[in-house]
């Protein structure tokens, strides 16, 4: 076995009077895939700073092979001092580094290098900092939140990359697929320790909950031992005054032992404040457009939305997500088409930039809008401290300027205003972005039981998949399309995941629209000599998505079938016809692909 090229032992870092470290560990050695995980406010980024050398911790040891090159990608970069991008990341080489890199990784994530870095967004800041960090391939690359602020391609290409390098990784992220790809060691940072798993995060949570069911036990035991040595103590029959003494110092011992474990750190408690229910009918767009200078955002989308659904938008960065969305809930008018909002709707929307949130307020100025001390909650008045302390906020906190708060921190404050606001449609813009992990799987499950309805943009794939029932997919010249389930769900019908704007967006694809694409594939192939490989892959697996789509339509139809499904189960009545109603769509769509691609087919072996 190779030496580690990195060990830290028995780390200890406190931040005034609160211990964040004590006695954490790490080791790394060459070829290591680990996955730094842990709630927000555990330790995780100030451990991989004190890895990556930038921070000092007050006590410990740390070790660092002679001659290993490190890299460390920061959540917010300072590019001050340079006059382009590109410079930037070509002053991130050693010698002997590859220059070529540079420019190759910038035009993967989508920046030229010419860009202006006094002019970024604070998502090209963070990708600009991604590239300058790649480009070198060090012996560790040490990446806190690589995916933030990445569109699909971007992570994919990302994943892909990390994959095939050379590099140790330590990763921080709260994109599950992207641990789950990527990692093969997990170490849990927990009441600051840190517990190694050799295994991927895929098998963390299950090994989490053995630990804490463990601990819970230990403890049980604990108490039961106490609960018999005191009785002994009141009961028992007098012996010699040194073994008494003896037995009252290590019931005292167990006494300490056992109050001095803190249990696993909190989870935060969402609960979103429910409006009266709205009508059916929730959106319906017709034929709605919407440009942007020379650039057709949306072209003649149609969409119905009812009450219950949980839509989820999907493209790359650039797309019009965010356009669409606002087009929807009425927000943004189309310049051509109409959107029709269904009665009764009261809305409920987390902003993707965090505008809502002004620098000067406190923390519980921001919580309760400006002012007073409490905050109401589905008719209920709660105190401000209480409603703090679900979010994970202690209540010597109140008085925090939100300007100093941490990403994480930030999110949760959004997240909790946007929850107070009564509403019976959620509308989610990037909600997962410098969420915990945690706190995640709470907000999955909040959107679950949600009685409204549900729209959200997101690149994270698993989040999509675990709380999304229909997709609309961007497709490229401002084309959207609708598919049925999650993420994975839309990549079984689609035949390909979400692709780069670039790739999507060529000069032949930009001057046809779909109806004239449809055209052109089924004229004489006067200029095209052979199906795409694309196509090809259209045509050999459309058969079979089809085949899927009719046998999910028959099983729903059986199950709307029984008359007593209404009485018994009326959400699953709902649910089902609205999964019948999106299926056939699918299969509408799949079965007119198939026939334009098989009469393309028959028309150039006829030419040939």
């Amino acid at each position: 076995m190779a030496p580690p090229l990195l060990t830290l032992q028995d780390i200890h870092l406190s931040f005034g009077v609160t211990a964040l470290l004590t006695g954490a560990e790490l080791m790394v050695a060459p070829g290591d895939r680990l996955c730094l995980v842990g709630r927000n406010g555990s330790g995780k980024s100030s451990l991989m700073k004190i890895a990556a050398g930038l921070l000092e911790a007050d006590g410990g040891e740390r070790f660092i092979h002679p001659g290993a090159t490190v890299r460390y990608l920061p959540q917010e970069p300072d590019l001050n001092g340079f006059e382009t991008v590109l410079a930037y990341v070509e002053d991130g080489l050693a010698p002997g580094d590859d220059p070529w890199r540079a420019r190759m990784v910038l035009g993967a994530l989508g920046m030229s290098g010419e860009e202006n870095p006094a002019s970024l967004s604070g998502g090209e800041a963070r990708r600009a900092a991604l590239a300058r960090t790649l480009a070198p391939e060090p012996d560790i690359l040490f990446l806190d939140e690589p995916t933030n602020h990445l569109d699909l391609p971007a992570i994919e290409w990302l994943e892909d990359e990390l994959s095939r390098t050379r590099s140790a990784l330590v990763l921080i992220s709260h994109d599950r697929r992207f641990l789950e790809s990527l990692s093969r060691a997990t170490v849990w940072l927990d009441r600051g320790i840190a517990r190694r798993l050799d295994k991927s995060f895929a098998h963390f949570e299950d090994w989490r909950d053995e630990v804490l069911a463990a601990e819970e036990l230990e403890q049980h035991k604990l108490a039961r031992q106490i609960a018999r040595e005191e009785d002994w103590m009141r009961y028992g029959v007098t012996a010699r005054r040194k073994r008494n003494v003896r037995r009252v110092g290590e019931l005292k011992a167990l006494k300490d032992r056992y109050r001095s474990h803190s249990g696993p750190q909190g989870l935060a408690s969402l609960e979103a404040s429910d409006a009266e229910q709205s009508g059916k009918l929730i959106v319906e767009a017709k034929n709605i457009s919407k440009r942007y200078g020379e650039r057709l955002v949306v072209r003649d989308f149609s969409a119905r939305i009812l009450r219950g659904e949980r839509i989820g938008l999907v493209g790359p960065n650039g797309a019009g997500k965010t356009t669409l969305l606002n087009m929807l809930v009425g927000n943004l008018e189309p310049d051509t088409g109409s959107v029709r909002l269904g009665a009764g709707l009261e809305i409920a929307q987390l902003d993707q930039k965090r505008a809502q949130l002004e620098p000067r307020w406190t923390l519980a100025e921001a919580l309760t809008g400006g002012g007073g001390d409490h905050v109401e909650i589905n008719g209920q008045t709660r105190h401000i401290a209480a409603w703090m302390k679900d979010f994970l906020f202690r209540p010597e906190q109140a008085r925090t300027p939100v300007h100093v708060l941490s990403g994480g921190e930030r999110a949760r404050v959004m997240l909790a205003r946007a929850l107070a606001l009564p509403g019976n449609v959620m509308v989610l813009d990037e909600p997962t972005n410098d969420l915990d992990l945690e706190t995640l799987d709470l907000l999955q499950d909040l959107i679950f039981d949600y009685a409204g309805t549900v729209l959200l943009v997101s690149h994270d794939r698993d989040f999509l998949d675990r709380t999304v029932n229909r997709t609309i997919a961007y497709e490229g010249d401002g084309n959207w399309q609708s598919y049925a389930g999650g993420y994975s769900d839309m990549i079984a019908q689609r035949g390909q995941g979400v692709r780069a704007r670039s790739e999507q967006e060529t000069p032949a694809r930009t001057a046809a629209t779909p109806a004239k694409a449809a055209n052109s594939a089924a004229s004489p192939p006067s200029s095209r000599a052979k199906l795409s490989f694309k196509d090809k892959h259209a045509l050999e697996t459309l058969p079979g998505e089809i085949d899927a789509l009719t046998q999910t339509i028959a099983r729903l139809e059986a199950e709307l079938a029984d008359p007593a499904l209404f009485s018994r189960n009326p959400g699953r009545f709902q649910a089902a016809s609205k999964e019948l109603e999106a299926a056939s769509q699918a299969r509408e769509t799949k079965e007119e692909r198939w026939l334009e691609l098989e009469m393309l087919r028959e028309e150039i072996e006829a030419g040939s």
